[in-house]
């Protein structure tokens, strides 16, 4: 399914005259992380831009904090925080050479607040990840480099979130959005445009941030 999905993106962004090679990665992997920066630098002589959007919650649901596994916890943190801190890891010497770059990690409304669906380790490392961003910021910024977050509000963009949609019934799906000021839920494209203004010149000037993208709470 994944390699389907990614070749449906690169025959779009070939559709449109953009080049895109894809890979498949796992993002837990710090070797198989570097190999793949090496790769890009090797295929292309730079790496200019980092989207951190690996995460999730691996299938989990919310259950009492008595009744979470130790692999339970490391699961989600592996992928979240782990990922994050390896991709920018493998990025940063490239980008510090050529004396520019963009890291975006996406976060969540959970790494602010709490999670919805009550899942501990997710709004933990969703927190950590933006504890991660406002470091890396810190200690890049002499090189040109921005390290930003975008921490989106609820969207139905897989299957997960569908399901968590469903469960909250009719009555559940009108509390949630009575509480968005805009009244709806996000999209994809309402998170990428954030994503694409962090990654713009025009954001040259902003770094450790975290945009709430979130229709208002």
């Amino acid at each position: 399914m994944l390699e389907e999905r990614l070749a449906e993106t690169a025959a779009l962004a070939q559709a449109q005259g953009t080049p895109l090679q894809v890979a498949r990665v796992d993002v837990t992997d710090r070797a198989a992380v570097q190999a793949l920066a090496a790769r890009a630098v090797q295929e292309t002589g730079r790496v200019d831009i980092v989207v951190n959007n690996a995460g999730g919650v691996l299938g989990q649901v919310g259950r009492p904090l008595e009744e979470i596994t130790e692999a339970d916890w490391q699961a989600i943190f592996r992928v979240n925080v782990d990922g994050a801190f390896y991709m920018a890891q493998a990025a940063a010497p490239h980008m510090k050479r050529q004396g520019w770059g963009r890291v975006v990690n996406i976060s969540s409304g959970a790494g602010l607040g709490v999670s919805l669906t009550g899942i501990q380790a997710y709004a933990s490392a969703k927190a950590a990840q933006i504890g991660l961003t406002r470091q890396l910021a810190h200690e890049l910024g002499e090189w040109g480099i921005t390290v930003n977050n975008v921490a989106p509000g609820f969207v139905r963009s897989n299957p997960t979130t569908e399901r968590q949609w469903e469960s909250y019934g009719e009555e559940g799906q009108r509390r949630l959005l009575s509480g968005i000021a805009l009244k709806r839920l996000g999209s994809p494209e309402d998170i990428a445009h954030a994503v694409l203004f962090f990654a713009s010149e025009q954001a040259g000037w902003i770094t450790g941030q975290v945009l709430s993208v979130d229709g208002g709470r």
